[in-house]
């Protein structure tokens, strides 16, 4: 499956998914982040839409993606699955939220 096909082609979109792509194991990203990232400061929630549009076979880690509060934003039942990838990675989870100083991504 080529880029096209996993993005739709557009260019928010392939550009917001080659910045996901990068996200290490281990570590996560904020919606706002990812957005400014791929050139979109500003634009959480189109970070959020792309995600939301991605097929269910992707290869891209869209569990690695949670809100600047270190919460998962997805209702469930994705918030369970997207815990349980983090969890594998070894990303831990006090109070429900996820220590940004310590896995936050910023390249």
């Amino acid at each position: 499956m080529g880029n096209n096909a996993q993005t739709g082609g557009n260019d928010a979109t392939s550009r917001i998914c080659s910045v996901l792509a990068l996200v290490p194991r281990g570590r996560v990203i904020t919606y706002g982040d990812l957005a400014e990232m791929a050139g979109y400061p500003r634009a959480a929630r189109l970070a959020g839409q792309t995600l939301r549009k991605l097929p269910p076979d992707t290869k891209l880690p869209w569990h690695r993606v949670i809100n600047a509060q270190g919460r998962i934003s997805l209702p469930e039942p994705g918030a369970q699955r997207q815990r349980d990838k983090l969890e594998t990675e070894g990303i831990v989870f006090l109070n429900g939220r996820v220590d940004m100083a310590r896995y936050r991504w910023r390249p």
